[in-house]
């Protein structure tokens, strides 16, 4: 390590360089000192610029490799049979053995006449013979709604 010089130090050396080289030579010598030093650090400098850049490109190379592993080990496939598993249920995470669901036959509807409603008899008075009347123009709440509705639906386990 270089040691390090405090004012006493320079002082001597500035006195010994003026005995030794003249005040004639003495500007010329601190404009070379001065080349030489920016020289020193303008290599430094490149030095650690280089190295920075192997650096980066060693950590590039690295990363290549790893993306280039990823692809190599996982293709589109696995992804796509990861994505289609069935998700676990909770019989599942607690370790009980789930019954399999009983299978259920497929719904078939029953094919039924159409059923119309009875004929009303009109009693007498005029209150009577317009909510007849009334009930006899209004339409059917059923026009439109298939004939099954009246059966309950059937309730179908998972599978």
């Amino acid at each position: 390590m270089l040691p390090s010089l405090g004012f006493n130090e320079i002082v001597i050396l500035g006195i010994l360089a003026l005995v030794v080289v003249g005040p004639k030579d003495l500007p010329l010598l601190f404009r070379k000192l001065g080349q030489w030093t920016a020289k020193l650090r303008g290599m430094a400098q490149e030095f650690r610029t280089g190295f920075d850049e192997l650096a980066r490109q060693a950590e590039l190379d690295e990363l290549k490799r790893e993306v280039d592993a990823l692809r190599r080990t996982t293709s589109l496939q696995e992804i796509r049979s990861e994505l289609n598993k069935p998700l676990p249920t909770l019989e599942d995470y607690a370790g009980i053995k789930s019954q399999p669901a009983i299978p259920t036959p497929p719904y078939i509807p029953a094919v039924e006449a159409p059923v119309e409603a009875p004929a009303v008899e009109v009693a007498v008075g005029d209150i009577a013979a317009e909510q007849a009347a009334d009930v006899s123009e209004a339409p059917k709440a059923s026009a439109g709604v298939p004939e099954h509705i009246d059966v309950a639906p059937i309730a179908r386990g998972a599978s």
